[in-house]
C-alpha cells in the first residue's frame, strides 16, 4: 500500500500503485479540489504540490508518490488566506473556477521560488488552460500575489469558507432537504 503525506496527514491507499495520484486523492480520499480535465497532462486541473514542485497529478501513479509530501488545493489554506486565493479573487481572474484550483497550485508553486515573477516566469510556471481566457487577469493576480509575498502590499478579498449547509438551505430555499419540505 503506497504510503505519503497529503495535506500534513500520513495516508496509505490500498489501491493498485500504479492508480493515477489523481484519482487516489479524488476516489479514496474525497479530495477534489483536483480536477479531472484531460488525464493526459495537458491543461493542469490536476496539479499538486508534490515535495513543492507543481505536478499533474494524472499523470503521476501512487506508487511514485509513495513517501512524497502532497498538496492540494484543499490543503494550500483551509480559511482561503493565501496570497494566490486572495489575488485570485481580488483581480477577478476566476470565471467557471473548474481550471482555478490548478492554477492555484502552480501559482503558489512559483511564488514560493520567485516571488517576484515577470509575466513570462508566470506563462513558463503556469501552463495551465483555461477554456474561459482568464490570461491577463492572471498575470496580474500572480503577480499581485507575489507583493503580497513581498509584503508590499495586502488584500482583503476572499470570505472565510465555512457556510453551514442549513445557513445555506435558508438562503437558498431550493436546496431544503425531504426533512424540511422539500421533494
Amino acid at each position: 500500500m503506497p504510503a505519503m503525506t497529503v495535506n500534513d496527514r500520513p495516508v496509505q491507499f490500498d489501491m493498485n500503485p500504479e492508480t493515477p495520484l489523481l484519482h487516489a486523492l479524488r476516489d479514496a480520499a474525497n479530495l477534489t479540489g483536483a480536477k479531472y480535465g484531460c488525464g493526459v497532462g495537458d491543461c493542469g486541473a490536476c496539479m499538486v504540490l508534490v515535495d513543492g514542485e507543481a505536478l499533474r497529478s494524472c499523470l503521476v501513479t501512487i506508487a511514485e508518490a509513495e513517501g512524497r509530501y502532497i498538496t492540494t488545493i484543499e490543503g494550500l489554506s483551509r480559511d482561503r488566506s493565501h496570497p494566490v486565493q486572495q489575488a485570485l479573487v481580488g483581480e477577478q481572474a476566476i470565471q467557471c473556477g473548474f481550471c482555478t484550483p490548478g492554477i492555484a497550485i502552480a501559482a503558489a508553486a512559483l511564488i514560493r521560488r520567485n516571488p517576484n515573477p515577470s509575466e513570462q516566469d508566470i506563462r513558463d510556471a503556469v501552463p495551465n488552460l483555461c477554456r474561459c481566457g482568464v490570461y491577463p487577469r492572471l498575470v496580474a493576480a500572480i503577480q499581485r500575489a507575489g507583493r503580497v509575498t513581498r509584503r508590499r502590499e495586502t488584500i482583503s478579498a476572499a470570505p472565510a469558507p465555512g457556510i453551514d449547509p442549513a445557513d445555506a438551505a435558508r438562503a437558498v430555499p431550493a436546496l431544503r432537504g425531504v426533512e424540511e419540505g422539500g421533494d
